[in-house]
C-alpha cells in the first residue's frame, strides 16, 4: 500500500517487556503497515538503533521516507520523565535507566517524538479509535499483569503530578487487605491484577475444579482458565468471577463519585470474560452503590481494539504530539 505524500504519516512504537510493536498510519487510526518482534532489552543504545532501523524499514513498505512523518509516538512502561523525554528504570526493561528515548529517536528519524506511559497510551487509543470515541470524559482500565488506567477528562488526557494520574490499580478496596506489589495493602491490583490472581489460583484452586483440569494442573492455573471454567458452570470459577467483579465494582464506584465519567472502558480480563460473566454483574453492582443520576450516565463498556491495541496506542500518542494537546 502506498502512503500519502507530504508530512501526513504517523509512526507508532509500543515497547513492552516482551515485544515491540510498530505501526505506520494516519490520524484516523488507519494502519498502513505493521511489524512486531520480541523485545531485546539490556543495551538501550543498541535497542534504540534497532527500533529506528525497524521504523525506516516499515516506512519503506508503504513507499515512504522519514521526511513524510508528521510525528512519532512511543508507548512505554513507566516511570517516565516526560519533560526531559527520559525512560526511568522500568522494572520490565532491565538496563533502561534514564534513557533519552525521545531525543535519540527524534535524531534518528528526523521527526518530533512524543512519549507516553503504556496505560495512558492505551486510553488514548480507545478514546480516539475504539470504544471511547465520542466521549468527553472517559476512564480506561486494563487488567493484565497488573491494573493500569488512563483518564480522559474534558476531552484531554489527564496526567497529573509526575504524569502519575490514572493509577487506579492502587485504589484501596480492602483496608489492610492483601499485600500489593507496590508495597501497600488492599490495592485493587492485589485482587484484580492478573499476576496476583494467578498466585491466588495456584494456592487455592480445588484439584477437582474445572479450572485445574483446563490448566493441566493447579501450578499452571491462570485467570483465562477461570473464565473458561465459569462458562462451563464450574462453581469455584463462578465464585472467583464474583470476587473479581466485586472488587472491580468497588473501585468503579469510587471513580464514579470522584470523576463522574461518561464511559468506563474495560480491557483484557474483563473483555475476555464478556457480558454475562463480567460486564452485566459489574454494572449491577455499580448501580446499587452509585447515585442514580451518575450511574445512568456512566456507561461500562468492553474495550474495542483487541489485538490492534499496541499499534493504535503508538499512533494515538503520535497524534497527541502532532495535535499539541
Amino acid at each position: 500500500m502506498s502512503a500519502p505524500r507530504g508530512n501526513s504519516l504517523l509512526l507508532g512504537i509500543d515497547v513492552g517487556g516482551t515485544k515491540v510493536a510498530f505501526a505506520v498510519g494516519d490520524a484516523r487510526g488507519r494502519i498502513l503497515a505493521r511489524h512486531r518482534r520480541p523485545t531485546e532489552p539490556g543495551d538501550p543504545k543498541r535497542d534504540l538503533a534497532r527500533m529506528a532501523a525497524d521504523a525506516r524499514a516499515l516506512l519503506e513498505e508503504v513507499d515512504a521516507e522519514p521526511e513524510h512523518l508528521a510525528g512519532v509516538g512511543v508507548s512505554l512502561p513507566g516511570p517516565l520523565d516526560l519533560e526531559q523525554g527520559l525512560l526511568l528504570n522500568p522494572p520490565n526493561l532491565p538496563g533502561w535507566n534514564r534513557v533519552p528515548v525521545r531525543d535519540v529517536l527524534a535524531d534518528a528519524l528526523g521527526a518530533p517524538v512524543q512519549l507516553e506511559n503504556d496505560a495512558n497510551a492505551a486510553a488514548l487509543a480507545e478514546w480516539r479509535f475504539g470504544a471511547g470515541r465520542g466521549f468527553e470524559h472517559m476512564l480506561y482500565l486494563t487488567m493484565s499483569t497488573g491494573v493500569g488506567g488512563g483518564l480522559i477528562l474534558g476531552g484531554r488526557l489527564h496526567r497529573g503530578v509526575f504524569a502519575s494520574a490514572g493509577e487506579v490499580g492502587h485504589i484501596p478496596v480492602e483496608w489492610g487487605g492483601e499485600r500489593c506489589n507496590c508495597g501497600m495493602r488492599g490495592c485493587l491490583e492485589a485482587y484484580a491484577g492478573g499476576a496476583s490472581w494467578t498466585k491466588r489460583l495456584r494456592a487455592i484452586a480445588p484439584e477437582r475444579s474445572r479450572v485445574v483440569a483446563l490448566a493441566g494442573g493447579r501450578d499452571h492455573a491462570l485467570p483465562e482458565h477461570v473464565v473458561a471454567a465459569a462458562r462451563e458452570g464450574d462453581a469455584f470459577a463462578l465464585a472467583e468471577m464474583e470476587r473479581f467483579n466485586g472488587y472491580l465494582a468497588r473501585a468503579l464506584v469510587t471513580l464514579g463519585f470522584v470523576l463522574a465519567p461518561e464511559a468506563v472502558v474495560l480491557g483484557t480480563i474483563a473483555t475476555a470474560a464478556g457480558e454475562e460473566l463480567c460486564f452485566r454483574p459489574v454494572r449491577e453492582k455499580v448501580r446499587q452503590r452509585l447515585w442514580p443520576f451518575l450511574a445512568e450516565r456512566m456507561q461500562i463498556l468492553p474495550a474495542a481494539l483487541g489485538a490492534d491495541l499496541p499499534y493504535q496506542a503508538g499512533l494515538a500518542v503520535a497524534f497527541e504530539g502532532v495535535a499539541g494537546v
